[in-house]
């Protein structure tokens, strides 16, 4: 007979939930007194067409609630993929989070973050508690779509849309002419070509670097200090593409296994990292020779030639 354990560590919690990706958002909003605020949050969702609600929610120990507390309405600015470096921004604690920041000014004064995938005006509708968070329910009264590519978030990583091949459907009679021209232009194509040949590159790949018991982030983080030797966390953070909150956790988890040492702001590898980042470097090496070791020098050599071109 099975228990079902309802205690757990909440980094793991947490980690679980990175599964299901999402974007990215920084939420804004300005108090009556003028006071303002800019919070990244993932937690944005849509509730209702009729009347139309979105929700997200904000932690009770941030210093930013007490501005969306005052605000008639906030503003949610869905991060484009290029946008980076704002989510990372309004994650950090500052003083004037948007000293140096270009935005314009929206409805109750929330500030419209420019070139966003898109952006949702709205007034105050209801507020929730939600545990050790409050949820934010917000009625939108005016909201742009500018149709860019967003920025994404899973695995406590930013990553990128990349359209899926769909499923393979039914095979019909009615449909053998049109799926051979159909695999014809795909084969044809050499963007889906390329897509197709890093998915089944990566298939057998990342299990290899899963088997060395580090997430592909942590992993990435390795390689990286073994190239630097010490990195601040934001010169980290920058270089992986990965939020601060998250990258603390990773930290964590690599000093506790005695592979990366934290002085203040300052990460360092050490001897026993640096083996384990050449242990990662050399399964790359491996998987790159047992896939690439059937051309000769010269075919390498051109292909080379054309990813640095494109």
């Amino acid at each position: 007979m099975s228990t079902l354990s309802t205690e757990f560590d909440p980094k793991a919690f947490r980690r679980a939930l990175g599964n299901f990706a999402t974007g990215v958002t920084v939420i804004t909003a300005t108090a009556s007194d003028g006071s303002r605020a800019g919070v990244t949050a993932n937690s944005f969702n849509s509730v209702s067409l009729d009347p139309p609600l979105i929700l997200w929610s904000i932690s009770k120990n941030s210093g930013s609630y007490s501005v969306f507390e005052k605000a008639s309405h906030f503003a949610v600015n869905i991060l484009a993929a290029d946008q980076i470096n704002l989510s990372n921004h309004f994650a950090r604690p500052s003083d004037d989070k948007f000293k140096d920041i270009q935005f314009s000014l929206g409805l109750g004064d929330a500030a419209i973050l420019p070139d966003t995938s898109a952006c949702f005006q709205c007034e105050q509708y209801q507020t929730l508690d939600g545990g050790d968070h409050w949820i934010l329910v917000g009625k939108v009264v005016s909201f742009v779509d500018t149709g860019r590519a967003p920025l994404v978030y899973h695995g406590g990583a930013y990553s990128a849309v990349i359209p899926h091949a769909g499923s393979k459907p039914e095979k019909t009679s009615a449909s053998d002419a049109a799926q051979s021209k159909n695999e014809q232009r795909l084969a044809d194509n050499l963007y889906y070509q390329m897509l197709q040949a890093v998915k089944r590159y990566q298939a057998d790949y990342q299990p290899l670097q899963l088997a060395t018991g580090l997430r592909t982030i942590e992993a990435r983080m390795l390689l990286t200090l073994n190239d630097f030797g010490t990195l601040s966390t934001q010169e980290l953070e920058d270089r992986i593409g990965m939020p601060d909150s998250d990258l603390n956790v990773a930290v964590d988890t690599l000093c506790r296994k005695g592979w990366l040492v934290r002085e203040g702001n300052q990460l360092s590898i050490n001897p026993n990292g640096a083996e384990q980042a050449e242990t990662l470097w050399r399964i790359a090496n491996d998987r790159q020779q047992a896939v690439f070791g059937q051309f000769s020098d010269e075919e390498i050599a051109v292909f080379r030639k054309v990813l640095s071109a494109i």
